[in-house]
């Protein structure tokens, strides 16, 4: 048999599957809804007759998905969105793999956040990261650990397009306040807090370094920036530290950088690949210094 016969017998063989597959279409068959899109999506090459069942079949289930977001949407507006999430979210489970791959997790937050078209970026700076947002899996894992209450504030620092704040908002009972340095995308971000009535989550435009440090009770860092810029910003961290105690979380290359600060003590030192969290030392064991 031929690679090209062989490959159309799977095509065949998988689009039959999907077609046969009942109940596919119901609301707990998200996943696996979102999982067979993708599958699908690699057959877009396809000619024929079998390239119309396998668009049918992409409309159906997109379909399906469309009015599952927005139904989580809606309970989002009226203040309900913990409560649609939360079968999708982790609690710690072994669902939670290391590393930075995304999941079909970030087509349900995509799905629910459903930012318009940005702006035209500027370009960036020196020592300043592309943005990527963080993984959802891992967001959630981190709001489980966290355990934040109506008293935190939790503070993201390079928060793009505002996902950490805005899941945070709709997650927990916290308020959230982003902040990013892209006009467009703090934008997008307003846009979507708004179009979701959610008035716990703030996002301002503005150089990390000139944040408000004295606002959050948790800080978050998917590695947003580098060099002196990253320096300047835990400098200012480690003085707020000297005055109370919070707590610092990263993501990514920042983790290591982190690590190293001596006013930051691991909380879970079991979360290789996953987001860290440290707290700031007790005010006797930072050495102040206000002076810079």
């Amino acid at each position: 048999m031929s690679e090209s016969v062989a490959d159309g017998c799977i095509v065949q063989a998988l689009i039959k599957a999907l077609e046969s597959e009942r109940g596919l279409d119901a609301p707990e068959r998200l996943r696996e809804r979102i999982e067979a899109l993708d599958r699908l999506d690699a057959l877009m090459g396809v000619e024929g007759a079998w390239a119309q069942r396998a668009q049918a079949l992409q409309q159906r289930l997109e379909a399906a998905n469309l009015l599952q977001f927005e139904a989580i949407r809606a309970a989002v507006r009226y203040g309900k969105g913990r409560v649609a999430l939360q079968r999708w979210q982790l609690a710690g489970d072994a669902d939670c793999r290391s590393g930075d791959a995304y999941d079909w997790r970030d087509e349900l937050v995509s799905g629910v956040l459903r930012f318009g078209e940005p702006g035209e970026a500027s370009v960036l700076a020196p020592e300043m990261v592309f943005y990527q947002p963080t993984p959802a899996r891992h967001v959630f894992d981190l709001f489980d650990r966290l355990a934040l209450t109506s008293d935190d504030v939790l503070v993201d620092l390079g928060s793009g397009f505002g996902h950490v704040p805005l899941l945070a908002a709709i997650c927990t009972p916290a308020r959230s306040i982003g902040v990013e340095i892209e006009p467009a995308y703090v934008a997008g971000a307003r846009d979507c807090a708004q179009a979701l009535r959610l008035a716990n989550a703030r996002f301002v435009q503005e150089d990390a370094r000139a944040t408000d440090f004295t606002v959050g009770s948790v800080f978050y860092l998917y590695t947003p920036f580098t060099g002196t810029i990253m320096r300047s910003v835990l400098d200012a961290l480690r003085r707020e530290a000297g005055r109370r105690a919070f707590r610092v979380c990263g993501f990514g290359p920042c983790t290591a950088v982190l690590a190293n600060e001596s006013w930051l003590a691991a909380e879970d030192a079991s979360t290789a690949g996953r987001v860290s969290i440290f707290r700031s030392r007790r005010h006797g064991d930072v050495k102040r210094d206000f002076t810079q």
